[in-house]
């Protein structure tokens, strides 16, 4: 934060007066919210589906981005040239086994972006549904692992060059760069090794 002149403000989506003070300390014009909170829990079948841990999915996935959207939205249209860019997931365009509870709650985030462009039509606020694919992170399959860390490695196990945190972040500097009259609705973004959430090609592709 100190290199860059950012001000850092912790918060968590999931509590009203952590959102209500991060709106505070955004001040009166924003003209970018990025909606990156969020997580998978668990890999539970519906059969065996942990009720808790898809609330808390739902939570924070869906309930904190709207939270925070609300919040942040009067500034957004205040600065004249709002951009509202939510990072969802492949996971939210099509469903795979064992991925239900993340899934309904990537559908539902994919919902509420498009609801959002269709009711903010005619104000100066861009919205845009960034969905990665594959994207290596130890911190995202950690969690969703519990902890386990031979099988969060497995997840990326042969997979030549997946996705990179990097590449996500450029996606978000290209899509808030472009002139304000261009909005991008939907950009999905895949390694080459990835065909489809289940369909992943592990061994080499480049030389």
């Amino acid at each position: 934060a100190a290199e860059t002149g950012c001000r850092t403000v912790q918060c968590d989506v999931t509590d009203p007066a952590d959102v209500a003070r991060l709106a505070q300390a955004a001040g009166d014009s924003v003209t970018l919210l990025v909606n990156n909170a969020g997580g998978a829990l668990g890999t539970d079948r519906i059969e065996a589906a942990d009720l808790d841990r898809f609330r808390t999915m739902f939570e924070t996935n869906v309930l904190g981005t709207v939270a925070v959207t609300k919040a942040l939205l009067p500034a957004l249209i205040a600065s004249g040239a709002g951009t509202i860019i939510t990072i969802t997931s492949i996971a939210g365009q099509i469903a795979y086994e064992g991925g239900g509870g993340y899934n309904a709650a990537k559908f539902a985030e994919v919902a509420i972006n498009d609801a959002l462009r269709l009711e903010l039509n005619g104000k100066p606020v861009r919205v845009c549904d960034i969905a990665p694919g594959l994207v290596e992170s130890d911190e995202f399959a950690l969690v969703r692992f519990d902890g386990d860390a031979e099988r969060a490695k497995k997840v990326y196990e042969g997979v030549d060059r997946p996705l990179t945190q990097d590449d996500i972040a450029e996606c978000v500097a290209w899509v808030a760069e472009l002139p304000h009259h261009v909005n991008i609705d939907k950009l999905t973004v895949k390694p080459v090794a990835q065909a489809a959430p289940y369909k992943m090609h592990r061994g080499p592709i480049y030389g």
